[in-house]
This record gives C-alpha cells, structure tokens and sequence, in this order.
C-alpha cells in the first residue's frame, strides 16, 4: 500500500505547472469577466450599487464603477491569453482586498478563494501555456 501511494504522489507532483496555470487563470479569469458583463448590461444599476450599497471610499461612485469595469473586463482577457499575467494578478489581487475590506468583509470565503488563485498567479507566473511564457523565450528572458 505504502508503494502504490508513494507511486500515485509521484505522478501527482509531475503534473506540469503549465497544466495547473491554466485552470487558475480560466477560473479567476471568468468570476471577474462575468461582474464586469453585469455591469455593462446595466450601468445605471451598476453605479447605483456603488452609490448605495458598495460606497468605496474616496471615490465617487460612477468613477468606482468606471475603474471597477474597466479592471474586470481588460484583466480576464490578459489573464485567460497569459500576458502580462503577473501585472493582471496584482492588480486583481488589490481589488479582491479592496472587495473584501470595503464592501463585503463578511465574504472572506470567497475572497480567499480568489487570492489564493490570484497569488499563484502572481508568485508561479502563467505557466509554459501562454503569451509570457512564449515572448520571453523570444527575448531570452526566463521571468515568465
């Protein structure tokens, strides 16, 4: 029994990175995507929410919803064809703890989830499947 385990936690941790990258970034990618199409579906709901119900502070609320958008509908895109995946994860990274500390804190659960996704990304990088990977092989670069 010990032999068979020890085979099977062989095999597991010769998964390729590239393999695991790209789940997390379709993942991330499609729970940001998705807020951003809401959004667009109905902007004046959407600024009403970040009127009454979100309130980020220092913002007023069309400009919150403005950059709130534009980061939910641009960072997917990078993340899911993984260029400039790190810069697109940080910046995710900050608005989930931005979502988590001003608007829902009781959602940590989630967020969790999200900045654990969000934190591979950025520390592991996109993987061997993507746009990163294949322009800094281009350049000799080995960051991606």
């Amino acid at each position: 029994m010990t032999e068979l385990l020890a085979r099977v936690r062989s095999r597991l941790e010769a998964v390729p990175y590239a393999l695991l990258a790209l789940p997390l970034r379709l993942a991330v990618a499609t729970v940001f995507w998705n807020s951003g199409t809401t959004k667009l579906a109905n902007w004046d709901t959407a600024v009403a929410l970040f009127t009454d119900e979100y309130r980020v502070p220092l913002l007023p609320p069309e400009l919150a919803a403005t950059m709130a958008a534009s980061i939910e509908l641009s960072t997917p895109v990078l993340l899911v064809l993984g260029l400039l995946t790190r810069p697109a994860a940080a910046v995710l990274l900050g608005m989930t703890a931005v979502i988590e500390i001003f608007v829902y804190p009781l959602a940590w659960p989630t967020h969790i989830q999200w900045a654990a996704m969000l934190l591979v990304l950025l520390c592991r990088g996109p993987g061997a499947l993507s746009l990163d990977h294949w322009l800094w092989q281009k350049i000799g670069g080995h960051w991606a």
